[in-house]
């Protein structure tokens, strides 16, 4: 598999190990079992992370384990490519997700994942949780560029599944 560290799904039960940079976001998507199932198909088929500027060249169509990312961040000379792994996918009535983690030449070592939940209420959410730390000197950025990612991918989740 080649992953720069060792801690493989730790995103999918939400215990975000020790050691690393911890972010969590949650953002509110809509409401319904149509939201819930619109939500899930752009998160797992990359329409979310493409809408929220990120370059995606995926191995597969959706999301599973196994399939090869390459993220690219960033603009002109501050762009950044980011091989992943997606190493976590479930898909659900109530709950739907995955995760990747960070292969060799990555700029930071760790986690990312995505869950789409619907809650007792109806109500649709996106949680986004990563564990990182610098994989290279560039890596310093990846707080920065985690946090505004996951702030970025609740928005533009919330506007694709309102159209």
């Amino acid at each position: 598999m080649n992953l720069t560290y060792q801690e493989v799904a730790a995103t999918r039960d939400g215990r975000l190990p020790e050691g690393y940079r911890h972010l969590r976001h949650r953002t509110l998507v809509g409401t319904g079992p149509a939201v819930m199932a619109a939500a899930s198909d752009a998160m797992l088929e990359w329409w979310m992370h493409r809408a929220a500027g990120v370059r995606i060249a995926a191995s597969a169509p959706r999301a599973r384990p196994g399939v090869h990312v390459n993220c690219e961040v960033g603009v002109g000379p501050l762009r950044f490519s980011a091989p992943a792994l997606v190493v976590w996918a479930e898909e659900g009535e109530r709950r739907t997700g995955f995760g990747y983690g960070t292969l060799p030449g990555h700029f930071a070592a760790g986690e990312e994942g995505f869950v789409v939940e619907r809650d007792d209420i109806d109500d649709v959410w996106l949680t986004v949780l990563a564990f990182s730390r610098p994989a290279e000197a560039s890596g310093r950025l990846a707080p920065f560029l985690q946090r505004f990612h996951a702030r970025r991918c609740g928005a533009v989740l919330r506007r694709l599944v309102s159209s």
